[in-house]
């Protein structure tokens, strides 16, 4: 089920139960850089420290409402200082879209010289660090196709953070659904590391993990994403490419659900087979093989690993009751680029988004996706 509730997003999140989501996944207006026609809307503070609380505020919110477990996957651009002129480039398609400015979007910001970058980014996630949030990781998406600039004294910007954000220090994390392929498939690795003295190449001096195993094609995923930017014809702004929101729903929801009655997710279940080599004498004899030394020290594994093999989903608790889908959160909806992803992965998702036009945007853009099976109930101030 995709709940759409339009009107300003705090209000809105007010009106959710506590701990009632699992997942959050969500780009914020950016500081400075558009005017959505909104009263209310995010993004025209007047200096980046009140954007930043801003946000601060709404994620108080968005606090209450994520489960203990849960995870929040939070995009940011940043922008320059400008000379505080007023844009006036209007699309001659859409002349009250992206860049039909009402207000002068292009800041001067005391402390800051013209030019400078202004971090916003990483003023939000220090901010939330600041406010309780646990800042897990920057995550870079790396754009291919980034938009043009004309700047002579720098590089084109073509990449944008995505921060992972956690109420609790252990959280829900399905690291194995959102594997990646691998460099080196069927070779066997045995040297990890190398001289960490430089080009010293004495046999003492090469470090070693002891971890032998043969590429089954598939490594943990990487922190950099590298993703094309896509437009949506029907959305007159910046819209997310579907691959964001499918990587962070598939790693922060369990695709199995979760028990209706106490809300845990279902977790894999593994077979493990211990390797019957894995002995003190098999970790003596393989480190002087690959050390060269005889004195029996150990350092590292014993490079023989256990097998790994997924069996299936098991409950987190004892409650024995139904399976439901878990609740995917984006409280800045804009096109509804999670919430249609969220359908597609089979999870439930709420949408919040201010501006009505684009609440029928949303509406038209799920349903034109599955209109045999969606189901969306909006809620409209």
């Amino acid at each position: 089920m995709i709940k759409i509730l339009q009107g300003n997003c705090i209000d809105k999140l007010k009106e959710l139960d506590n701990e009632s989501v699992q997942c959050v996944v969500t780009s914020p207006p950016y500081w400075a850089l558009r005017d959505y026609g909104e009263s209310e809307q995010l993004g025209l503070e007047k200096t980046p420290q009140e954007y930043v609380q801003s946000l601060v505020n709404v994620f108080k919110e968005v606090k209450r409402v994520l489960k203990d477990d849960g995870t929040v996957w939070l995009n940011l651009g940043d922008s320059y200082v400008g000379t505080g002129h007023k844009g006036d480039i209007k699309d001659p398609i859409y002349p009250e879209g992206r860049n039909a400015q009402k207000v002068a979007l292009n800041h001067k910001v005391k402390g800051l010289k013209s030019k400078d970058l202004v971090g916003i980014p990483w003023r939000v996630a220090f901010a939330l660090q600041d406010d309780g949030w646990y800042l897990r990781q920057d995550i870079i998406w790396a754009k291919p196709n980034p938009m043009p600039e004309s700047v002579k004294d720098r590089c084109t910007k073509s990449h944008e953070y995505i921060f992972l954000l956690t109420k609790s220090a252990k959280y829900y994390y399905d690291a194995e659904a959102i594997k990646e392929e691998s460099m080196n498939i069927g070779e066997t690795n045995a040297k990890f590391g190398g001289n960490k003295y430089g080009d010293n190449d004495s046999k003492k001096h090469l470090t070693y993990s002891g971890n032998k195993y043969t590429d089954n094609g598939k490594r943990n995923k990487r922190d950099v994403w590298t993703i094309t930017t896509k437009p949506y014809s029907e959305a007159h702004f910046a819209t997310f490419p579907t691959e964001i929101p499918e990587l962070c729903i598939k790693a922060g929801t369990s695709e199995h659900g979760q028990c209706s009655n106490c809300k845990k997710p279902y977790i894999r279940q593994f077979d493990r087979e211990k390797n019957p080599d894995r002995d003190m004498e098999s970790q003596r004899k393989y480190y002087a093989e690959r050390t060269g030394r005889t004195d029996g020290h150990i350092s590292g594994p014993s490079g023989l690993v256990d097998s790994v093999k997924f069996i299936g989903w098991i409950p987190d608790c004892d409650c024995k009751t139904k399976v439901q889908p878990q609740v995917v959160l984006d409280p800045f909806a804009g096109a509804g680029t999670t919430g249609l992803v969220a359908d597609r992965l089979g999870r439930d998702a709420i949408l919040i988004e201010l501006n009505p036009e684009y609440v029928k945007i949303i509406e038209d853009r799920i349903r034109n996706d599955a209109p045999m099976f969606v189901d969306i109930q909006t809620f409209q101030t």
